[in-house]
């Protein structure tokens, strides 16, 4: 039975390079794992910037920090950076938290771990309560925390998201130990802190909801000078983009073309908090869109694997691979009690049944795992299956017998 949130004490933000350098010799002085968290303003601003960061430390207590105000995150990471460090949901945070100088040198994802264990909720609120059996409130989850001041309702939520994750990494290590799966969460935690970010997409304004409804190159023109213009402005005053203008009023524009600033501004899809304060810069982008000769294709060429959709009619043969293996890999979850899209991501098992080795030996498909960033735990669980499903698939079906007996 869970208990009620308890009352929390008062929760004070620092924001002084001296109130941050006596908390770290108080930081320093404590023992054990450091549990770190941060907040963004996703949704409210461009960037995405920690606007807190909260810590806390057996020995040491919690504390918040207001990383605009602090800057550099140098001497924390000079204090703690060779202890573990424990997260939920670490590639969220960790591209921020580098960002002020903050970079771990191992990690315990408590949300990764979570999954891991095959617990079937694993956001931090229902974490906590299966595994400690405190409620942990989670309305301030999606809150503007470039908000200044910061409420204090918003603070002791902050402070709270830190200070249980201690005591639940070590519930979590005890109950992955249990089951035999520590090892596999080495692997994991190690790989989530290698993992490199994604390159910058040249194509990124292709991700327009509403673009497959432009049927024409100007069209797509119009719209991917809108797209930028909007990017740029969204930058330049750190606003998230969306809110500026919605991606339907670009691509209503877009559609539509209209021929005079009056004609777009009579749109009733051309809508946003700058849609009409900022109708010059929109027009000046419409119209370089007319204007410019490298229209876009309406279809990019690509080397990618087609959708499984497509594969029936593209490659039967890798369609059977496919479908067998989702559904041996159905089986082999639910016997490790680990999530599908953790025994391998979806992608690289895609790859594998779309070209695997000739002849399909385990050792070949151990080898196309790894190339492919599988881990030696996954490479351990699936090559033998994948195997076995792809033999399966590569049979040929057999008629029913409807003779008489």
């Amino acid at each position: 039975m869970t208990s009620e949130q308890a009352p929390h004490d008062p929760v004070a933000v620092i924001d002084s390079r001296r109130g941050f350098l006596t908390a770290v010799e108080i930081i320093s002085a404590g023992s054990g794992p450091l549990a770190i968290d941060a907040e963004r303003a996703s949704g409210y601003r461009y960037s995405q910037r920690a606007y807190l960061i909260q810590v806390f430390r057996r020995g040491a207590g919690s504390f918040l920090f207001d990383p605009p105000a602090i800057g550099e995150f140098s001497e924390l990471q000079e204090a703690v950076g060779s202890v573990e460090w424990i997260l939920h949901a670490a590639s969220q945070d960790l591209a921020c938290l580098r960002e002020v100088g903050l970079d771990p040198e191992t990690i315990f994802d408590t949300e990764l771990g979570a999954r891991l264990a095959g617990i079937p909720r694993v956001g931090l609120g229902s974490v906590v309560e299966e595994l400690l059996g405190i409620h942990l409130a989670k309305e301030h989850s999606a809150a503007d925390w470039s908000t200044r001041p910061l409420p204090q309702a918003w603070l002791v939520y902050a402070a709270l998201d830190v200070e249980l994750l201690v005591d639940l990494r070590d519930a979590l290590a005890e109950l992955l130990e249990r089951n035999g799966k520590s090892e596999i969460a080495r692997q994991e935690f190690a790989a989530t802190l290698a993992k490199e970010p994604k390159p910058a997409n040249p194509d990124a304004w292709r991700r327009l909801s509403g673009l497959h409804s432009l049927r024409q190159p100007r069209s797509l023109a119009v719209a991917r000078a809108l797209w930028t213009a909007r990017d740029e402005y969204a930058r330049e005053i750190d606003t998230a983009p969306g809110r500026l203008l919605p991606d339907l009023s670009i691509t209503a524009a877009a559609k539509n073309l209209p021929a005079t600033k009056s004609d777009l501004a009579a749109l009733r899809e051309f809508n946003g908090r700058a849609s009409r304060s900022q109708l010059p810069r929109w027009w000046a982008a419409i119209e370089r869109g007319m204007a410019v000769e490298d229209l876009p294709r309406l279809k990019v060429p690509s080397d990618a694997i087609p959708p499984v959709r497509a594969w029936p009619d593209r490659r039967p043969e890798a369609d059977r691979r496919i479908k067998a293996a989702r559904t041996a890999f159905a089986a082999l979850s639910e016997e490790l009690s680990i999530p599908v899209e953790n025994l391998l991501t979806p992608e690289l098992l895609r790859q594998v049944a779309w070209e695997p080795p000739e002849p399909v030996t385990v050792d070949d498909v151990r080898t196309m795992l790894a190339a492919g960033g599988a881990r030696p735990w996954q490479c351990d669980a699936t090559a033998q299956v994948i195997v076995d499903a792809f033999v399966e698939a590569s049979q040929p079906e057999t008629e029913p017998d409807t003779a008489d007996s």
